[in-house]
């Protein structure tokens, strides 16, 4: 064993002279030890978050989403399939039309997203799962229907049970109408509803799904649709699709990822975890300094073995590098600790769902899902920070030390 090291760590871990040494260094632990734990209980917890609303997301927002930078509509159905399909990874295409639309039922009325999907839509985001009441169904028996969002159906006071009011959407003709009556710049498209979903507020008061075929009527754009959207066997293959997807289609179309699309939403996301770790580190300062009054105790204390060291002929480095490795020893244990501490309390969240959530909300316990970069992160910040705070008192006060021995 390193003789330095063994002597850092004899000093640790002996019954000092002086108590009070023994408890400031053992308190350093322990205040290296929660900070670290904090840091790793609440990064977690923020990941496990931007999961939970990525996820929230996915039932309506596809992993890609193709649009045309050019034009309104796309019509080249048969040619973009064929390049898109010839790229490994992908599961699911999914076409269809997002526009907005007057939308009545007797007096009320509302300006809402029509968004008309196809078949294929459902297995792509398992948008079924947030239809909360009535069914997921666009057409039946020659009659079209509607999923509404939760807010547009209060909005309208729309009743899943009640096929003999007709809902009416309204659009613009596209061209120019040479008509005195105004009722022919508008195309007119009658559903019942079929089920109202529940996802949140920027889906639940905007969106109305409909069946592709209807919106193409809707919309006068018959074969032809706004946005392809994408779904990938693996999502570790995100980035290489989307960056096939962009080279093959070439720059009339624009390739987003999930992420992007709702690119406000997650950077927002990523500045409270980083803000929220700046503060924390702010706190593992502050705890640090513990390590500074203890390290300064040790070496006032150690006069007397620095001096039998330096008559042995231990040179200043070697006595700078005992107490070095004490707070490095300081530092480390603490930060060990830390980290067990705070993936146990994260694998109990897991397992046991500790902290829980009320009825209303969309998740019944608070999410967690730790990251090996986190543990990078904090491992980095704690030593670092540790490191810097042992330099000033062992060169200052080892050199002091050292200067009046050979007075």
């Amino acid at each position: 064993m390193n003789l330095s090291f063994f002597i850092a760590k004899r000093y640790l871990i002996s019954k000092k002279s002086t108590n009070a040494i023994n408890v400031i260094s053992w308190i350093s632990i322990v205040a290296i030890a929660i900070t670290t734990a904090a840091l790793v209980i609440i990064l977690s917890a923020m990941n496990g978050l931007t999961s939970v609303v990525a996820d929230l997301y996915h039932a309506i927002e596809p992993d890609l989403k193709i649009t045309a930078i050019n034009s309104k509509y796309i019509s080249d159905k048969q040619s973009l399939s064929k390049k898109i399909k010839s790229i490994q990874g992908i599961k699911h295409i999914s076409y269809s039309i997002e526009e907005n639309a007057l939308i009545k039922l007797d007096d009320k009325q509302a300006v809402v997203t029509i968004k008309g999907v196809d078949a294929e839509f459902k297995n792509l985001t398992q948008f079924d799962t947030v239809v909360y009441e009535g069914n997921y169904q666009f057409e039946y028996n020659n009659q079209y229907f509607g999923v509404f969002g939760r807010g547009v159906a209060s909005k309208l006071g729309i009743n899943v049970n009640d096929f003999v009011s007709p809902i009416s959407i309204f659009a613009p003709t596209r061209g120019k109408v040479e008509s005195i009556n105004p009722e022919n710049a508008f195309n007119k498209l009658s559903i019942s509803p079929a089920g109202i979903f529940s996802l949140n507020d920027d889906f639940d008061f905007k969106f109305v799904l409909i069946d592709l075929k209807a919106a193409q009527y809707l919309f006068d754009c018959p074969e032809s649709f706004s946005t392809i959207e994408i779904g990938l066997e693996n999502k570790d293959d995100l980035e290489s699709v989307q960056e096939q997807l962009s080279e093959k289609l070439g720059p009339n179309y624009q390739v987003k990822n999930r992420f992007q699309l709702n690119d406000v939403l997650f950077k927002t996301l990523k500045t409270e975890k980083l803000w929220t770790f700046l503060i924390l580190a702010f706190i593992l300062v502050i705890a640090t300094f513990n390590i500074i009054g203890a390290l300064t105790m040790l070496i006032i204390e150690k006069k007397k073995d620095i001096k039998t060291l330096y008559n042995l002929g231990a040179d200043q480095q070697f006595i700078r590098t005992i107490f070095m490795q004490e707070g490095f020893l300081i530092t480390s244990v603490g930060a060990l600790s830390g980290l067990i501490i705070g993936i146990v309390i994260c694998i109990l969240q897991q397992k046991f769902h500790l902290v829980t959530f009320d009825d209303q909300s969309v998740i019944p316990f608070y999410p967690i899902e730790m990251q090996w970069k986190d543990f990078v992160w904090i491992l980095t910040l704690v030593m670092g920070i540790g490191f810097l705070a042992a330099i000033y008192p062992v060169r200052v006060f080892t050199k002091n030390n050292l200067v009046h021995l050979n007075d």
